[in-house]
């Protein structure tokens, strides 16, 4: 990649297309979401590698609880599988791990080895791993507003102070910057509601890839597709 490509220091990947990519070769959907397990591990390298800051995924959307339940239970039982593996990768590559989402629905065993990943690599400084879990941008958004009103209830003085900056505090991302580019595998241009507050000035990139078959050189496609873009943010540049 040419020095003088800028690489966006938060990337959102909207990973979709694992149960096309089994149904294409007559596998069931559980094999398309572990082949979807390798490519996030191969994509979490590379962002560590290309010097990428805040890499956040959308694992399991709050909408897929609405999936058939044999589904949600093996990729329950996948994430921790996923993250007990993992955790010994991250730390040697000082990757950190978060999440996002509504956890308090997540299975007991989940949650726990979620959050034991999370503390296990909480000291390291490198890439920012966040995994979006059980998550909906419409419920962070509405939940941010609720614990605003409380706190507006007891000190009615924040209401005139409430603007983007100050609402942003009270969403999940409140710690992490804005994403600048938000990838989506599997060809939909639909952003389902993922960071849908947060992306208000992303860049878009659609690719035709499947999440299972998306890998550095996919990711670096969508890097420079990115340096391309003339981004304005509503002004006029000179």
């Amino acid at each position: 990649m040419p020095e003088a490509v800028k690489i966006p220091k938060h990337i959102g990947i909207i990973m979709d297309g694992n149960g096309r990519w089994a149904k294409q070769r007559g596998l069931p959907r559980t094999a398309g979401h572990r082949a979807g397990t390798d490519a996030t591990r191969a994509i979490v390298r590379a962002c560590g590698e290309l010097g990428v800051s805040y890499l956040t995924t959308y694992v399991f959307s709050a909408e897929n609880w609405g999936r058939p339940s044999l589904e949600v239970s093996m990729l329950m039982d996948l994430l921790v599988e996923m993250t007990r593996r993992e955790i010994e990768s991250l730390n040697q590559n000082n990757v950190r791990l978060n999440a996002i989402g509504d956890l308090s629905r997540l299975p007991p065993k989940t949650r726990k080895e979620l959050i034991q990943g999370i503390e296990a690599t909480k000291n390291n400084t490198g890439l920012n791993l966040i995994l979006a879990v059980s998550y909906g941008g419409r419920s962070e958004i509405i939940n941010a507003a609720k614990a605003f009103a409380a706190e507006a209830v007891k000190n009615p003085a924040i209401i005139d102070k409430l603007d983007e900056s100050l609402f942003s505090t009270y969403l999940y991302t409140r710690d992490i910057p804005d994403p600048e580019l938000i990838i989506r595998t599997g060809g939909d241009l639909r952003i389902s509601n993922f960071l849908i507050w947060q992306s208000a000035y992303a860049e878009l990139y659609v690719t035709d890839v499947l999440w299972p078959d998306f890998n550095k050189e996919s990711l670096i496609a969508a890097i420079e597709n990115f340096n391309k873009r003339d981004r304005r943010f509503g002004k006029v540049k000179e």
